[in-house]
């Protein structure tokens, strides 16, 4: 069913139209529809910005149909294209009408073309790409702690950094008091999720031989995903 909206011209009626398209995106909701060019054919203006929802679709489908046809479509009006000051909202309404006659030149709802899937496939195929390289790697730090006061912390962190494999990387180290003369080595690390086990390079490295003749224990004070 087609949505309408009068007097698109006044205050009153672009406050309707705003209060309409609280959490839309589109006058129809998700997608794109003739009734947003209809009614964005009659809008004299971008709303203002006491009018936040229809400003943003305002926006949203100036941009949509500007990169779909960069040129003057019949009956719609692009961001930033002059409207006669004079022009009645009568004309504006009338120009309406036209969208939905000219389906040549005004051809938004055609059927997607291979190309067209093969290219979306493509976006959202990079999309996920970007978004697993985005949580793939995680900050860590850990607590190192020696036997006793007499351990040497400086050989410790050598055996510590000493170890090496894909995906790890040490970072900053100091050295934090626990009392008793006794002090913990607070390395950070960053690692590659699908790489490194924080549980393993502990239990298989960190406390085991050589380098547990200087390491106690490890514990994990922060694990962050990057």
């Amino acid at each position: 069913m087609a949505v309408s909206f009068s007097d698109l011209h006044t205050e009153s009626g672009v406050k309707a139209l705003d209060e309409y398209l609280a959490g839309k995106t589109y006058i129809s909701g998700d997608q794109l529809t003739r009734d947003d060019v209809n009614v964005f054919a009659a809008v004299i203006k971008k709303p203002g910005g006491g009018f936040p929802n229809a400003a943003r679709w305002y926006e949203t489908v100036s941009s949509h149909l500007a990169a779909r046809f960069p040129g003057t479509a019949v009956g719609v009006r692009f961001a930033g294209q002059a409207t006669p000051a004079a022009a009645p909202a009568e004309e504006a309404k009338d120009a309406a009408p036209a969208a939905d006659d000219d389906d040549d030149d005004l051809d938004l709802f055609g059927e997607e073309t291979e190309e067209d899937k093969k290219a979306a496939e493509e976006r959202t195929a990079a999309k996920a790409t970007a978004k697993k390289k985005e949580s793939g790697k995680s900050s860590v730090v850990l607590d190192v702690k020696p036997w006793d006061d007499e351990t040497d912390m400086k050989k410790l962190e050598e055996a510590v950094r000493g170890v090496e494999m894909p995906g790890l990387l040490w970072g900053a180290s100091k050295l934090v008091p626990v009392g008793y003369g006794i002090k913990k080595l607070q390395i950070m690390m960053t690692i590659v999720d699908d790489l490194v086990s924080v549980d393993g390079l502990i239990e298989e490295h960190l406390t085991e031989e050589p380098i547990n003749e200087y390491v106690q224990s490890c514990d994990i004070v922060v694990f962050n995903k990057i």
